[in-house]
């Protein structure tokens, strides 16, 4: 049984995963993948998984999304964003071309105090069907329509659409050295032997070791190979 789960549910939770990143060794397994719980800024670094439904990505710090996100995860469907940092309307500008999300929650970020918030969210993805887990009705979706299809609502989104953030797409390894005092050289290494990864088993090996904040030394590098775990 718990086979059959680990077959469909990935977890990186916990780990204080400064960005996301090397998702390919997955091979697309998973319909679901956990992010909860970890330091990630930017939505982004996604290779192609058309399997992903389902991405948690509650209690980070995301300030942002990036964008053709549709062209990487395009078959998702529940994003839960419970409790990161999301400020602007236009914050969400990223996901209005997940025509297959249905389930989208932003509670907990700056963003649910925006004037005509949930009104706003409705209108730019009428696709959703749960917003902060809550059913939205036919009356909100009647209501963002008459908004946001008048001469007012037109003037709210320029207005909205001119605090859009610059996203410079990638992310970038080396705040893992910054956070857990590792040297270039460390996270090199590191980073090479994430790439390398062949199996499940290798990254999460990996990810505990970042998480450690330990590098095996030179007279140790096939550690970082999974050369040297067998004891």
């Amino acid at each position: 049984m718990l086979e059959h789960l680990y077959l469909y549910l990935f977890c990186f939770s916990g780990y204080r995963i400064p960005e996301i990143e090397n998702l390919g060794a997955t091979g697309d397994q998973f319909d679901t993948i956990d992010f909860s719980d970890n330091d990630i800024r930017k939505l982004d670094g996604f290779p192609y998984l058309k399997r992903l439904k389902c991405l948690l990505m509650n209690n980070n710090r995301i300030v942002r999304a990036g964008e053709h996100l549709e062209e990487y995860i395009p078959n998702l469907e529940t994003l839960v964003l419970t409790g990161n940092q999301l400020d602007e309307l236009s914050d969400i500008e990223p996901l209005v071309k997940l025509e297959k999300l249905t389930t989208l929650s932003l509670m907990f970020n700056p963003i649910t105090a925006k004037q005509h918030y949930r009104l706003y969210i409705v209108y730019k993805l009428p696709q959703l069907k749960l917003l902060d887990f809550r059913k939205i009705k036919k009356k909100e979706r009647d209501e963002a329509q008459a908004l946001f299809k008048s001469k007012k609502g037109k003037d709210i989104q320029k207005e909205i659409l001119k605090k859009a953030k610059t996203f410079v797409p990638g992310g970038n390894m080396n705040n893992i050295a910054k956070q857990k005092g590792l040297t270039e050289d460390e996270v090199r290494k590191i980073r090479q032997a994430i790439n390398n990864a062949k199996s499940l088993e290798e990254m999460e090996r990996l990810q505990k070791i970042l998480q450690s904040g330990q590098i095996p030394g030179d007279k140790s590098n096939s550690e970082l190979n999974g050369d040297a775990m067998e004891t």
